[in-house]
């Protein structure tokens, strides 16, 4: 286990959290899980490309947040599509990439194109970027370069 795992904190639905994630993301296993009453998980422990997660079932005391979010570099538009329709579904669209899944976890899908055009060196082109970035809700690639190239 890494040092630091996030941890998340679920209201009894971790089985189906955990359905939908490695759905998602194929390369995503299961590490371990703890049983609940009944039938259900109690926790489980999540692994994809070497982040390990936590999923707790711990009830309606606390809810999930966008102060606290996954962040998914991208390569393609393709990933960034697919990732956002599916994560998305039952959930809610948010700006700049973000969005919330039907279980309250916030996600950002973003490409990695982005903080590169974000920190480019000359801060017009940059600015053209934020600004289109701002406007939408998936982020589109090929709107954020036609944006940053823009003269």
């Amino acid at each position: 286990m890494h040092k630091i795992t996030p941890f998340l904190w679920y209201n009894g639905n971790i089985k189906e959290a955990v359905d939908l994630y490695t759905s998602v993301f194929p390369a995503m296993k299961v590490i371990a899980t703890s049983p609940g009453p009944g039938s259900s998980l109690m926790s489980a422990t999540l692994e994809i490309d070497g982040q390990q997660v936590i999923l707790f079932n711990g009830g309606p005391s606390h809810a999930l947040s966008p102060a606290a979010s996954l962040y998914v570099n991208c390569e393609t538009q393709e990933e960034v599509d697919r990732l956002w329709s599916q994560l998305v579904e039952g959930g809610a669209e948010s700006r700049c990439g973000w969005l919330v899944d039907r279980f309250g976890l916030s996600w950002q899908i973003i490409p990695s194109v982005l903080p590169k055009l974000l920190g480019d060196p000359d801060r017009e082109k940059a600015k053209r970027a934020l600004n289109a970035m701002l406007g939408m809700a998936k982020i589109d690639i090929a709107g954020l370069e036609r944006a940053a190239n823009a003269a």
